[in-house]
C-alpha cells in the first residue's frame, strides 16, 4: 500500500503523539507529577507539530484537520480532569466572567460562520498568547496567587476574543493568518 505523503509525515506523527498523550491524561491524578509530565509533553508536541510542518514544508489540510481534532481532544480531556478542581477553587465572579468570554468567543465564531460560510478562527498574536495563558492555568494553580493568575488569564482571553470579533466585523474576506487588528496578513 502506497503512503500518502500528505497524511503520513513527521508533523502528523507528532500530532498523533499529542493525541496519545492526551488520552494518557485520563490516567494520573490531576496536578500530580505524572499528570504534569504528560500535560507538558502534550503542550510541547502542540507547538512542535506546526513548527515541523512549516519548517519541512509538509503542511497540509489533513495535518491542519488532525491538529484541530487533537486540540479538541486535549481541551475536552483537560476540562474533564481539571474542571472539578477549578470549580472548587475559583470564585463565582470569575466563572461569570469566563461565561462572558465564552459568549464573546461564540459570537465571533457565529459571525464568521455566517459571513464567510465556514468555521473561521484567526491566528492573531493575542489568540496565541491566550492559548499559552490557558495552557499555563494548571501550573498557575500551584502558585499561592492561583486565583489572581486565573483572573489575568481571563483578561488575556477577553482581549483576544474581543479583537477577533472586531476583526470579523471589519473584514470582508477571511484571512486566518491575520496577526492583529492593526496588522493585515492577506
Amino acid at each position: 500500500m502506497k503512503r500518502n505523503p500528505q497524511v503520513w509525515n513527521v508533523a502528523n506523527g507528532i500530532t498523533a503523539l499529542r493525541m496519545a498523550g492526551t488520552l494518557g491524561l485520563l490516567i494520573p491524578r490531576p496536578l500530580s507529577p505524572a499528570f504534569f509530565v504528560l500535560y507538558t509533553l502534550t503542550g510541547v508536541t502542540d507547538v512542535l507539530d506546526g513548527w515541523t510542518a512549516r519548517r519541512m514544508k509538509i503542511a497540509s489540510q489533513w495535518g491542519a484537520r488532525l491538529d484541530s481534532i487533537a486540540d479538541l481532544m486535549f481541551y475536552g480531556v483537560t476540562m474533564l480532569r481539571l474542571l472539578p478542581i477549578l470549580w472548587e477553587l475559583l470564585p463565582p465572579e470569575l466563572w461569570a466572567a469566563v461565561g462572558g468570554v465564552l459568549l464573546l468567543r461564540l459570537s465571533s465564531y457565529t459571525l464568521a460562520a455566517v459571513k464567510y460560510r465556514r468555521f473561521a478562527s484567526l491566528h492573531t498574536y493575542l489568540n496565541k498568547l491566550s492559548g499559552a495563558a490557558v495552557f499555563a492555568i494548571p501550573y498557575g494553580l500551584l502558585l499561592p496567587a492561583g486565583v489572581p493568575f486565573c483572573w489575568a488569564v481571563w483578561g488575556i482571553t477577553a482581549a483576544a476574543s474581543a479583537e477577533e470579533l472586531l476583526i470579523h466585523l471589519r473584514e470582508k474576506t477571511y484571512c486566518p493568518d491575520r496577526k492583529s487588528i492593526l496588522k493585515r496578513a492577506c
